[in-house]
């Protein structure tokens, strides 16, 4: 059985991702791309989908153990677990290279004291867990073949075959370090070269170090803020600068439901928020090669943005379900690709204009496409703003007039003007800024309650939308206006959990059903943030703060975020880690330490 979402560690090498559990196992891991077939499955089946375990030797009966201490070496993505055990102590160290050349997963074990048995089981399964490889032996190394696959075991002891899998049984003595390293090739190709786990430990390191030296975020939260940093750099694709919302898929909502997604893809949304927080803290490569990303992806059709694309800007993401696996702690079905890629939400067309507008705001580099693009999209939006949509939240529902949809248009339009007035853009200023008053004005009369003091989720609607907590980050309302200030408190009434954390929105309790699914969802956790941002914008610092270091305390232990808190659970839930979460807890740190709302 896999273990809880925040018993797994996260190594990667910007290509793909592993999760690795306490107890020594890799339980998912997808070669050699994050969205390729997954060779260890195991995190949403059996042991028969496929994982790797490596740890201490224990009876066939019994669980096995779990590392008393783990932890990253450094700011790196490099993982240390250490077990104790009645002979000794030891430690695994997992990393992927950053890749030049083949894919690779090293696992080093290194002797602390005494004189430990180790057991390294691995069982490879391609095509998410359904295709059992030949597996064999091809001078001197073990190689598992299946279809156009092929992947390399490379052990520095002796291995074994027995019940379909690879084992090597071992002790390992103080000061001792023996390696272990998978890597990947297409099968018709020659074999990949023999790994160098110890340089290409160092490499790693250097990597990592040097990388988080570009960090302009010096505050009280440091710690916090660099290890999100690394996550959004671990889950950007580094051939094209596109950004995976999470490394995994199905990982549910609501465990034992139907809410369990793909999240192996960019969403614009998504993308473009973590350019904005990349920007901010000093990463302006990143930030370029997400905008050239994007100008590849939308080339051609601008004007039929698509709120996600493939990693490298494809745009066919057919969603489909997998029969065979029973999904993570039984949440069926499990699901590859994505349905709502062809959604039609608006509020993309806002977030996107807002990252070229703070990519211009500071400095990056002129491209006149970009600047293009932006016109294109205004010019869209002219004729569609006004139309229901599905929303932020991907609802499977009826569309409908959602607020922050609407909110988002004004921005885009918003932000264009103010391209134009710079003089680095050429449009139709006037009418431009008629539209912007008209959608402003459609706002206020269509999705604000007045008996309530609070904008609603859609235009006529009586339900709370915790995505109305961006109106004034965005710049539609002053923090100081009544009506913003009634809607946060609103939002604290109704979409509140028992421990204080914010819901997105009501699911299947109130008549609406707006999502059009069964079962509830938990706290969503970057709502909980933009929470702690608004609390702070109109003055109540103390109660940001306290909340702010309390979505820091859910974190696991290794400083990371699934996409969402179940108070009932009391665990994290959704795809894991999560792109939507690390991200704004970057930005409510960097308001927190600008207003000096911090302890100590």
């Amino acid at each position: 059985m896999a273990g809880r979402i925040e018993d797994y560690a996260l190594i990667g090498d910007m290509q793909t991702a592993a999760l690795v559990c306490r107890d020594g196992t890799v339980d998912w891991l997808c070669l050699p791309r994050f969205d390729s077939h997954a060779i260890f499955a195991g995190l949403l089946g059996t042991e028969e989908h496929g994982f790797w375990r490596l740890g201490p030797a224990h009876a066939s009966d019994a669980p096995p153990p779990t590392a008393a201490r783990r932890t990253y070496r450094g700011d790196s993505l490099i993982l240390e677990s250490e077990w104790d055990t009645p002979r000794g102590t030891v430690r695994v160290i997992d990393f992927m290279p950053p890749r030049d050349g083949a894919p690779q997963l090293i696992r080093i074990v290194e002797g602390v004291s005494g004189r430990v048995p180790m057991r390294s089981a691995l069982r490879m399964r391609f095509s998410y867990g359904r295709v059992v490889p030949w597996v064999h032996k091809h001078e001197g190394r073990t190689v598992a073949v299946a279809g156009p696959d092929s992947v390399w075991f490379d052990a520095e002891t002796e291995t074994y075959g027995k019940s379909l899998t690879t084992y090597s049984d071992f002790t390992v003595a103080p000061g001792e370090r023996i390696a272990f390293t998978i890597s990947w090739e297409p099968s018709h190709k020659q074999p990949p070269a023999l790994p160098e786990p110890e340089q290409s430990l160092e490499a790693t390191e250097d990597f990592w170090r040097e990388w988080v030296e570009h960090c302009t975020y010096h505050g009280p939260y440091r710690e916090a803020v660099i290890r999100s940093l690394i996550t959004l750099k671990a889950l950007t694709y580094a051939p094209t600068g596109g950004i995976v919302a999470a490394p995994t898929t199905s990982l549910p909502e609501d465990i034992g439901g139907v809410r369990n997604w793909d999240y192996r893809y960019t969403w614009l949304r998504d993308a473009a928020i973590t350019l904005s927080s990349l920007l901010r803290t000093g990463y302006r490569e990143e930030a370029r090669a997400w905008r050239e990303w994007l100008l590849r992806a939308v080339a051609g059709d601008p004007e039929n943005l698509q709120i996600m694309y493939g990693i490298a800007g494809e745009r066919e993401l057919g969603e489909a379900e997998l029969d065979w696996l029973p999904g993570y702690e039984n949440s069926a079905p499990v699901r590859v690709g994505n349905g709502a890629a062809h959604q039609l939400q608006l509020d993309v067309y806002g977030e996107v204009t807002e990252a070229l507008h703070l990519a211009h705001m500071t400095g990056l580099a002129r491209n006149d496409y970009a600047s293009l693009l932006q016109l294109k999209l205004i010019r869209y939006l002219e004729d569609h703003w006004d139309e229901p949509d599905e929303g932020i939240w991907e609802v499977r529902g009826p569309r409908r007039h959602f607020v922050h949809s609407k909110v988002m248009a004004w921005v885009a339009v918003d932000r264009t003007i103010k391209l134009i007035e710079s003089g680095d853009a050429d449009g139709p200023l006037e009418r431009w800024r008629e539209l912007r008053d008209d959608i402003h004005r459609d706002v206020c009369e269509k999705g604000y309650d007045k008996e309530r003091n609070t904008f609603t989720q859609s235009y006529g609607s009586k339900e709370l939308d915790a995505s109305l907590l961006l109106i004034p980050q965005m710049g539609f309302l002053p923090p100081d206006d009544k009506r913003v200030i009634g809607t946060i408190e609103a939002i604290q009434r109704e979409l509140s959990t028992s421990d204080g954390f914010i819901l997105r929105y009501p699911t299947s309790s109130g008549d609406e059903n707006v999502d059009g699914l069964p079962g509830d969802e938990g706290a969503f956790l970057a709502c909980s943030f933009w929470m702690a941002d608004d609390l702070a914008m109109i003055g109540r610092v103390d109660e940001a703060r306290k909340l702010f270091e309390k979505l820091l305390s859910l974190r696991n232990d290794l400083g990371l975020l699934a996409e969402e808190w179940d108070p009932r659970l009391q665990r994290q839930v959704g795809n894991f880690p999560q792109a939507f979460s690390h991200v704004p807890l970057i930005d409510t740190a960097l308001r927190l330490t600008a207003s000096g709302a911090y302890g100590g």
